[in-house]
């Protein structure tokens, strides 16, 4: 398994920004119940794990697609992280809200963005891609290119897989739910037994709990 995912995973759990809860399962903004909940927001209060996503990010970008104008961060788990990232590659940076401002200008996209900008989005975690896509559409519209999308976490859920390859976007995560588990166990933070429900869960996610 890839070095980064395992040494990503890790860190995450070392800080418990990872949550398991079979018996009292959380609620997605979807609707979808969920035994576990990953919580990448977390790693801003660690400057250590803060810093290596920063940089694990800048480097699949500088790997992955060189070629971009502007850092676009998606509202609001990665807009610190995606001015982090900004930061660090010397590139003006602007976020992308999930709904217009209610007053002022009722800005969408918040920042100095030029039409016809090649724009790089950074999500903080993908699972059903509808948020993260959402915000594709909103650059698009606004008369930008959306070159790729990284984000330090995914499900790797077929639903988001398939979404992503219908708008044409190209995603890079720094670790997924696989390594994620895999890490997990090894660690001793969840037990074995946890992990037929767990496995379950991500075969029919829409559906597990009801």
């Amino acid at each position: 398994m890839d070095n980064v995912k395992k040494q990503v995973a890790r860190e995450l759990l070392r800080i418990t920004a990872v949550k398991v809860q079979p018996d009292a399962p959380f609620t997605w903004a979807s609707g979808w119940h969920s035994p576990f909940y990953c919580d990448n927001r977390k790693a801003l209060s660690y400057p250590d794990v803060r810093n290596l996503i920063r940089d694990s990010l800048c480097s699949s970008i500088e790997k992955d697609f060189p070629e971009f104008d502007v850092i676009a961060g998606v509202a609001t788990g990665a807009i610190a992280q995606g001015a982090l990232v900004a930061d660090r590659l010397g590139k003006p940076f602007v976020y992308v809200r999930s709904a217009p401002k209610d007053h002022g200008m009722g800005n969408l996209i918040e920042g100095y963005l030029p039409e016809g900008s090649r724009v790089m989005v950074v999500e903080d975690l993908v699972s059903t891609g509808g948020s993260s896509l959402k915000a594709v559409e909103a650059l698009r519209a606004a008369g930008c290119e959306v070159v790729g999308m990284v984000a330090s976490f995914t499900y790797g859920f077929p639903v988001a897989e398939q979404a992503f390859a219908a708008a044409g976007v190209k995603l890079v995560t720094l670790t997924d739910y696989p390594a994620m588990l895999e890490t997990a166990v090894e660690s001793e933070y969840i037990r074995k037994e946890s992990l037929p429900t767990l496995e379950e869960w991500r075969k029919n996610p829409s559906e597990w709990g009801k």
